[in-house]
């Protein structure tokens, strides 16, 4: 009497002969992946007495596609070689093929080799089910699963005496990559080769998603490693004891030490012993701002703001932190240049006879006296901050601030913050006590806008809404602050032919455009020219 196994596989031989006459199958003899593709390899024309590879690569073309596939072949080897290492001595040989079934790695035992080249299974032959009927590796790629197809159950007779376990291996977006195959006798199937392949099959797909996450990683370190060094302010990282990770070129210079001066040591010994404020962050993790320090250094002592920020794990513990050092002249600097307190010219300091430059002064003087927005416009270096600060001052505000921003000197993502402010921890860096913006900061008094033409659209419907609503809302709240500015904006752009081509808002140009004064250029007022030298030349003697 027949063992259950034989006689299943009896069952099975009997279906494939039933299916070659009739072209039926009987419902629950077969998988439904398996009863599918035979009836593609019938509809393909697929000899069922044949089962030869038929589509095999030349030589060049396989090695093309080894290289292509190099990462998959190197990843799968190790695990292929245990496979084949368990079942040596089995007749078994172990497979790996591409996501289009060509065979790219096949090894085994000699005699099954032997066998597997009479049938062209062999690297570079496409063992697909439209070319070399039903088989486990051409079912995994039909079905995107685990298959086992024994006996019988290959569509071409040749392939009766086989069985074949696979498996798919998926690439970092989950799709099929490639598959992983054990063939061997047909009397040697069982459940737990399958188990043995998908195993294998998923530990390969674990190995190269995490080689794509170290090259993602690696990638990243290295972009980050780019932007630290090519900061234009100091930069230190700690450990969570306060002893420097790392330090970027900028803060190895403001300190005068070298990067192995520091590396590996206390931030205190670097800094001094007055550095209760990193401590508290590194301990409590509370970040500092703005903190004035004196460094002493080889050279004498450097003048610097630090500020800081904390580093925590995932449960909030700390873990380090950040340092940020600015050298306190560049920071005045910064302040003079973008806030620009200092207003020091008057309509008396504003040199010129000519026709041109005494229009454009009467002019202003009449404005200086109402409050409407001004736009002035000429080129570079005619003097337009000049302008503007002698109008401020020959105004009703001259007792109010005069704050200027230039706003084609700020990074686009930072012109929104600079002009309306900001709540504490509206976004990632942002100082937790919040900002006040340009708007708030000139209230009673003058806000000039340099360079206006060269702000981004999206801050300019922000400005029209504020001119319009006198009103200004701090980025990350919802609190609207009253507004009491003059608004005085300077362009050396024709603002015209920016709404032209739809670079400037034409709602907001008629909104600045109230008073339109145009700055002569020195070509236009030649006959300035002698007092403007007499006049760099009596300074130029003062100094001396």
């Amino acid at each position: 009497m027949d063992s259950p196994k034989e006689e299943r596989l009896r069952q099975k031989a009997a279906a494939w002969e039933s299916f070659l006459h009739t072209g039926a199958i009987a419902p629950g003899w077969l998988d439904p992946v398996i009863a599918e593709s035979w009836r593609k390899c019938a509809n393909s024309g697929v000899n069922p007495a044949n089962g030869m590879g038929r589509n095999v690569l030349e030589r060049y073309q396989l090695r093309e596609l080894q290289e292509r596939n190099e990462s998959i072949i190197h990843t799968a080897a190790p695990l292929m070689h245990n496979l084949y290492r368990f079942f040596q001595g089995s007749s078994f040989v172990v497979v790996l093929t591409d996501a289009q079934g060509y065979i790219l790695e096949l090894f085994g035992d000699d005699e099954r080799l032997r066998s597997a080249q009479k049938l062209n299974f062999l690297p570079g032959a496409k063992w697909r089910d439209d070319d070399v009927g039903t088989n486990a590796i051409g079912s995994v790629l039909a079905a995107g699963k685990p298959m086992q197809v024994s006996g019988a159950e290959h569509f071409c007779k040749r392939h009766h005496c086989w069985t074949c376990s696979a498996a798919p291996i998926l690439n970092e977006e989950g799709k099929l990559a490639a598959v992983l195959d054990i063939s061997g006798p047909a009397g040697s199937s069982y459940s737990h080769t399958l188990g043995m392949v998908v195993a294998a099959a998923e530990a390969i797909t674990m190995q190269l998603m995490m080689q794509r996450k170290n090259k993602e990683l690696t990638l990243a370190n290295k972009r980050l490693t780019s932007i630290f060094n090519t900061m234009s302010e100091g930069v230190i990282l700690l450990d969570r004891t306060g002893v420097i990770h790392e330090a970027n070129p900028v803060a190895s210079r403001m300190l005068e030490k070298s990067n192995d001066e520091m590396v590996g040591h206390p931030i205190d010994r670097i800094l001094g012993s007055r550095t209760p404020h990193v401590q508290r962050m590194l301990s409590v993790s509370e970040p500092y701002s703005d903190v004035e320090l004196m460094v002493t250094n080889k050279s004498g002592v450097s003048h610097c703001l630090t500020s800081g920020e904390p580093i925590t794990d995932e449960q909030g513990n700390p873990g380090g932190g950040v340092v940020i050092l600015r050298p306190i002249n560049q920071v005045k600097s910064l302040v003079n240049r973008f806030s620009g307190h200092i207003t020091a010219f008057r309509f008396n300091d504003i040199i010129g006879e000519s026709q041109p430059i005494r229009e454009a002064i009467r002019v202003a003087m009449l404005t200086a006296s109402g409050d409407s927005n001004v736009l002035l416009q000429g080129e570079s270096g005619t003097g337009k901050e000049l302008f503007a600060q002698a109008i401020h001052h020959g105004s009703a505000r001259r007792g109010g601030p005069y704050v200027a921003l230039n706003c084609g000197a700020i990074p686009r993502e930072l012109v929104g913050s600079e002009l309306f402010g900001y709540e504490g921890g509206a976004f990632t860096g942002a100082r937790r006590e919040g900002r006040p913006g340009k708007f708030e900061l000139a209230a009673g008094g003058t806000l000039f806008l340099d360079e206006i033409g060269d702000m981004p659209l999206e801050q300019q419907a922000a400005l029209l809404r504020v001119i319009e609503e006198k009103n200004v809302t701090r980025i990350g709240s919802h609190r609207v602050i009253p507004t009491d500015v003059r608004l005085i904006c300077a362009s050396n752009k024709n603002l015209a032919q920016e709404v032209a081509r739809g670079a400037f808002r034409q709602d907001l140009y008629y909104r600045l455009n109230v008073i339109s004064i145009t700055i002569p250029t020195l070509r236009e007022r030649g006959e300035d020219v002698v007092l403007l030298f007499r006049f760099f030349l009596d300074r130029l003697t003062k100094k001396q």
